[in-house]
């Protein structure tokens, strides 16, 4: 019979989210048996094997590591069946979860997953929310089935959304919160106290994976639509655009409130073309969009720091000047 109260646990997870799971994870009275993350990949300039957060986490721990390049290997399964681990917790790992994998644990496989299901399934749920104007998002955990991110949703929490929110204060927010759902529901789980609920199906949207591509700015969007982009992609990949044939990166922005006597406020959309700037104050770049202007805070030109407007205008001068 399975000790709800110190259940062995295999660890499936790569990246610093996962990371986050794994120590809450680590400081209850549950054993992790194994940890199972992404093989070592090149990465820096010399591109030299850089191992995951979960892995270096997995090392100061003392912790059983197995690096499958897959799991549809005997090997692979077998390897994972020796540790007879009572419940599988995956986040962020990166690799498919086969049917014969889901079945080796007696409580299944849970997966920590960034979004409120069935609303961003998929890869990227984090900026995905933030580019589409979600006013909440939150963490899922969900019994794994053999679909992408379909399993029945056994707990959530939500988190709001705001204006200033970027993708790499979410990703922060949801790591601590998911670490925190994880530690509260696998006790419950274990003792049957969990209700799972199936997720509808004809509500699910796609949270495509990030792409370099997606970062270029097209100033004939919205301001709305481009301030939630740049806030998405915060800290990668980063929005941008180019000025004088240079590449700028955008990484704050801000929507401007009109004010009576502001002369950039009065210019009409007709008169500028998109992307044209409009006006420099000490705190902003402020520039036409297709609908509305929008405030550039921080820029960075290449091979420079990211600087606030007022010192990046200092050694590259914006007013008149059109972002293409």
């Amino acid at each position: 019979m399975t000790d709800c109260s110190q259940l062995r646990i295999a660890f499936a997870g790569t990246p610093d989210f996962a990371a986050s799971a794994l120590d809450a994870i680590l400081q209850t009275r549950h054993s992790v048996v194994a940890v199972l993350t992404q093989p070592d990949r090149p990465a820096g300039r010399g591109r030299q094997l850089h191992e995951s957060p979960v892995k270096q986490l997995a090392k100061q721990h003392g912790l059983t590591i197995q690096q499958p390049q897959t799991l549809k290997t005997a090997e692979a399964q077998e390897a994972l069946a020796a540790v007879k681990a009572d419940v599988m917790v995956v986040a962020a790992y990166g690799l498919l979860l086969p049917k014969a994998v889901l079945s080796i644990p007696a409580l299944g496989c849970l997966n920590i997953h960034a979004s409120l299901l069935p609303r961003w399934r998929g890869a990227a749920p984090i900026q995905r929310a933030i580019a589409a104007g979600d006013q909440q998002t939150g963490v899922c955990i969900m019994q794994m089935d053999e679909g992408l991110d379909t399993g029945d949703v056994l707990y959530e929490v939500s988190t709001p959304i705001t204006e200033d929110t970027t993708g790499g204060q979410l990703h922060d927010t949801l790591a601590q919160l998911g670490a925190q759902a994880i530690v509260d529901s696998l006790e419950q789980h274990c003792n049957g106290a969990l209700v799972a609920k199936p997720q509808d199906d004809t509500q699910a949207t796609y949270a495509h994976k990030l792409s370099k591509k997606e970062a270029k700015l097209n100033f004939s969007k919205s301001a709305v639509e481009l301030h939630r982009q740049i806030r998405a992609f915060n800290p990668w990949p980063v929005s941008e655009t180019s000025c004088k044939g240079e590449r700028i990166r955008i990484w704050e922005s801000a929507l401007p409130e009109p004010k009576k006597g502001d002369a950039a406020n009065k210019i009409e959309a007709s008169q500028l073309a998109a992307g044209s700037v409009v006006a420099v104050t000490d705190k902003a770049v402020r520039v036409q969009t297709g609908s509305g202007c929008l405030d550039l805070l921080k820029l960075q030109r290449d091979g420079k720091k990211p600087m606030l407007a007022a010192d990046f205008c200092r050694g590259m001068p914006m007013l008149d000047q059109v972002f293409v």
